[in-house]
């Protein structure tokens, strides 16, 4: 089972590859069975491919990501976040709460990413 150390490294890992990140880089750290629902009520992404096609919408846009506070649980992880996005001119800034379940092994088995309209702002 991963430490809190190890979950702490990789929610890190994942907001530096949310801004600057490559769809694939992203993708690496989730399991081969993994899920993403993101929002949450949205579609669910199965698997690392399924998964790398989500992230792959966001790959190529200029944003930063900046940890406002994390909590790490067992084999789980709570963590709000700000990201920054530039589309060119305009952009938003989103505020989720994402939940990540580690599996044995390190890696991310599910993420569930809770926001709304409500929590996108314009810049």
């Amino acid at each position: 089972m991963p430490n809190a150390e190890h979950i702490t490294q990789t929610v890190h890992r994942y907001l530096d590859l949310v801004a600057t990140g490559s769809a694939d880089d992203i993708a690496a750290l989730y399991a081969d069975d993994a899920t993403v629902e993101d929002p949450v009520g949205g579609e669910v992404h199965i698997g690392r491919s399924a998964i790398r096609g989500f992230y792959a919408n966001v790959e190529n846009v200029k944003a930063k990501a900046e940890l406002v506070t994390l909590r790490v649980a067992g084999h789980e992880a709570a963590f709000h976040f700000r990201l920054t996005l530039d589309f060119d001119g305009s952009g938003m800034v989103i505020e989720p709460i994402d939940v990540m379940v580690f599996d044995s092994e390190g890696k991310i088995a599910s993420m569930k990413a809770y926001w709304s309209q409500a929590d996108v702002t314009p810049v």
